[in-house]
């Protein structure tokens, strides 16, 4: 079986059957057809933000990449945690745009709002600042790239910090199913009320790809069409993701498919520590990261994919079991008992 990622299966059967059923429709391209429409509302409603604009893009990467560029001026750079995907996972996607990220000490993989006051401070006070990166934004991801989640006091902090130097807030949603379906005091309406920009990750959470960019309050960049069309991240048949997501968000289908996986990964979780595994981070999401003794990953690699994190000490590595909206009781059960 697969822990490897949260996307190593296809599609939830509700969105494979709305494909299917809008499939020979003639629809108009580039975000014009009724189902983008229709889609937004309900994000619209779900996020209690009418006033939202939203837009939808292929992958996390590209919305990433495209979100940042065009919300920065030439000169800015953004905020991140040192362990944020934008530092690590997207192979310098933001730099390929001009754009430095300033990589900052993160804690249980957050950002803290005292530590980005401090930067924005110091930044401000040095009489020489024209010589260094403008640090015109801040990225932060929900969940964060070890499944940790921001309490509502830490994001209003952050956009208290943000709002005071006038820069934006964006989250990262690429797993916000996954968020907010986990015991967290922070709701879709309070993302949306505390940040300038999030995204909706459907890649993840159910769909086959796609995700959905909320600009929050009127903000979104002009032109931001062509901007996404000139960095080769505009889908034609915008149809695609827009009937995802108008199913995704139809009858509560986002956060329901996703609250069974973090049930499953808390199950997991708490049948390894039973066991006596250690973890290096206390995740309460769909990711559980676990300290492994080195000579046993060839054995365990035999029977189970897995995704290797980083070494832990000369003896044990980090590595990371995901479950997802596909994953079974079943699947569950035989992977504890393989370990």
């Amino acid at each position: 079986h697969s822990f490897e990622s949260d996307y190593t299966a296809g599609a939830r059967v509700e969105i494979l059957r709305r494909l299917n059923e809008t499939n020979l429709e003639q629809l108009p391209g580039y975000g014009s057809d009724k189902y983008c429409e229709s889609a937004k509302e309900k994000i619209r409603a779900a996020c209690d933000c009418p006033g939202a604009d939203i837009f939808f893009m292929v992958g996390g990467t590209q919305t990433n990449a495209v979100v940042i560029d065009s919300m920065l001026p030439s000169y800015g750079g953004v905020i991140a945690a040192q362990t944020g995907h934008i530092s690590d996972h997207e192979a310098g996607a933001i730099e390929f745009t001009g754009h430095k990220v300033i990589a900052l000490p993160v804690y249980d993989g957050k950002l803290r709002a005292e530590d980005v006051w401090m930067y924005m401070k110091d930044y401000w006070q040095d009489a020489s600042h024209q010589h260094f990166v403008y640090p015109g934004m801040v990225y932060i991801s929900y969940p964060t790239e070890f499944g940790t989640l921001y309490t509502k006091r830490e994001l209003v902090e952050l956009a208290s910090v943000c709002r005071w130097y006038n820069i934006p807030l964006y989250i990262d949603g690429a797993r916000l199913g996954y968020g907010l379906a986990s015991d967290t005091d922070v709701t879709l309406a309070d993302i949306a009320r505390l940040t300038d920009v999030f995204y909706i990750g459907g890649t993840k959470c159910g769909a086959l790809c796609g995700e959905a960019v909320v600009f929050t309050h009127g903000n979104m960049p002009r032109q931001f069409d062509t901007m996404v069309k000139r960095r080769g991240a505009m889908l034609a048949k915008t149809r695609l993701n827009a009937v995802q997501f108008d199913a995704l968000f139809t009858d509560g289908l986002y956060e329901e498919i996703c609250a069974p996986a973090v049930r499953l990964a808390l199950r997991l979780r708490d049948g390894l520590a039973a066991k006596g595994y250690r973890f290096s981070i206390d995740s309460p999401t769909n990711q559980q990261f676990l300290i492994m003794e080195n000579d046993r990953l060839p054995a365990l690699g035999e029977k189970v994919k897995y995704s290797f994190i980083e070494k832990y000490d000369a003896e044990h590595t980090v590595i990371r079991l995901a479950t997802s909206w596909a994953t079974t009781e079943e699947q569950v059960d035989e992977l504890l008992n393989i370990l």
